[in-house]
């Protein structure tokens, strides 16, 4: 049956069979974590070198600097307006529906303890300037970047390189044609990887179920209903609307598209495992491989989204569950100073509490230990975190194609439409048009 044979229909059974293994042997659920966490650790092996690859050989086969920088600097532009508009909407919806407003939480009763090495953290992150994150995007060494897996620090690498070889000319084809080759390895050894994500996706809701019971599915108050239906609210029609003005694509079919990866990050909680897929299947509707190899990477450190509503809406439910007033210029306080925070989450341990943590830690009136409210419930926001940021991050992708004329509308409303003739046939093509000539 086709279902069956399909990668969806095997992620699909897995996180049904996930659910019951936790439900009925939950220590063996528990058990089971090794494979959803092996699983992306195969993954994240493979996404610096593929970053890199696909990278330079977009910037080389672009052959037009400037074009790189222009769509660079329109996809940054495009981040901060859709980032600002995510932090305002998980404000209003905080006011709208007050989430935490009858908890009557004293702070002196919580245990501080349980914060561990989140303020810490959060300290640095709060007390390191515009500066000190400029440098950290440069790496020690350039090996040292790929073993780090810093995805910025990768991609910098990446656009130094490939501007080198775009103004070393003709002489640089033989090594544009090795990156070529090398890419084409490395999305074929993902091709292999990716087949193992049923079993990832088994591990990991096995042990969810496992460990915090099939009520936890359920059962996990109004903070986290709300912040789903603020995440759906903001693909649905914040995004929806971008994508149809600036491409004319549904949100709906976008969304079908690309529903095998959106599954594994449901499971996995991380859009990380997904994330050399997703690019090729951006190229795969039609965008431009070297748009996609600028937007892709960079969003997912300055494009979060869902990471950006959970900032505001989690900030005013501790500051409602602990009865802390807070004024017009504590509010305007809180969106700038997470509009700042927000850009250093990705690669930090436990990111959502620490960037939480370090954007109260500047807002006095609100009582950072409020963070143990929400550390019980932080994996399950962490699903929608990654789903939102994950469809904001190939929106932008599309949005920015679009406004570059690097999309081939054409084919992404057939491939989207599901047109088998078209899908998957955007590599031959490009091979047979000579994919490595500087038009």
């Amino acid at each position: 049956m086709r279902f069956f044979r399909s990668l969806f229909g095997q992620v699909v059974i897995a996180l049904i069979a996930g659910i019951l293994v936790g439900v009925l042997y939950p220590a063996f659920g528990v058990a089971l974590k090794p494979l959803g966490d092996g699983f992306i650790k195969l993954v994240k092996m493979i996404i610096p070198v593929i970053v890199f690859c696909v990278v330079v050989h977009g910037i080389y086969g672009a052959g037009e600097l400037r074009k790189v920088g222009r769509v660079g600097l329109k996809a940054l532009i495009y981040f901060e307006v859709v980032t600002s508009l995510a932090l305002v909407l998980g404000l209003a919806l905080a006011y709208l529906f007050h989430p935490g407003t009858g908890m009557n939480i004293d702070i002196s009763t919580l245990d501080a303890s349980a914060m561990g090495g989140y303020v810490d953290s959060a300290t640095k992150v709060r007390d390191a300037g515009f500066a000190d994150f400029l440098l950290k995007l440069i790496p020690v060494t350039v090996i040292s970047a790929f073993t780090s897996g810093d995805v910025l620090q990768v991609l910098l690498i990446s656009l130094i390189f490939g501007c080198a070889l775009s103004l070393i000319g003709e002489k640089a084809a033989p090594v544009a044609a090795l990156i070529d080759s090398l890419s084409a390895a490395f999305f074929k050894a993902m091709g292999f990887i990716i087949r193992l994500a049923p079993l990832g996706v088994l591990g990991a809701i096995a042990f969810t179920v496992g460990k915090y019971g099939i009520g936890s599915l359920k059962q996990l108050g109004l903070l986290v209903l709300l912040f789903y239906g603020a995440v759906a609210l903001f693909v649905v029609v914040i995004l929806g609307s971008i994508l149809r003005f600036s491409s004319g694509l549904g949100i709906f079919r976008f969304i079908r598209y690309l529903r095998e990866e959106l599954l594994v990050v449901l499971a996995t909680a991380s859009s990380d495992s997904v994330l050399p897929q997703i690019m090729r299947k951006l190229e795969n509707m039609g965008v431009k491989d070297t748009t996609v190899g600028l937007v892709i990477p960079t969003g997912y450190s300055f494009n979060l989204d869902a990471f950006s509503i959970y900032l505001t809406l989690a900030a005013v439910f501790i500051a409602q569950a602990t009865n802390t007033p807070l004024a017009m210029s504590d509010l305007l306080a809180i969106l700038a100073v997470a509009l700042i925070t927000s850009k250093g989450a990705h690669g930090v341990p436990g990111s959502a509490i620490v960037i939480l943590a370090a954007t109260l830690s500047a807002i006095p009136a609100i009582p950072v230990v409020g963070l143990v409210l929400v550390l019980s419930i932080d994996w399950f926001i962490g699903i929608a975190r990654a789903l939102g940021n994950l469809l904001g991050n190939c929106v932008a992708t599309v949005v920015v194609a679009a406004w570059e004329k690097d999309i081939d509308i054409e084919r992404a409303r057939a491939v989207l439409d599901g047109d088998a003739s078209v899908g998957w046939a955007y590599d031959e093509e490009r091979v047979r048009k000579g994919r490595l000539s500087r038009a």
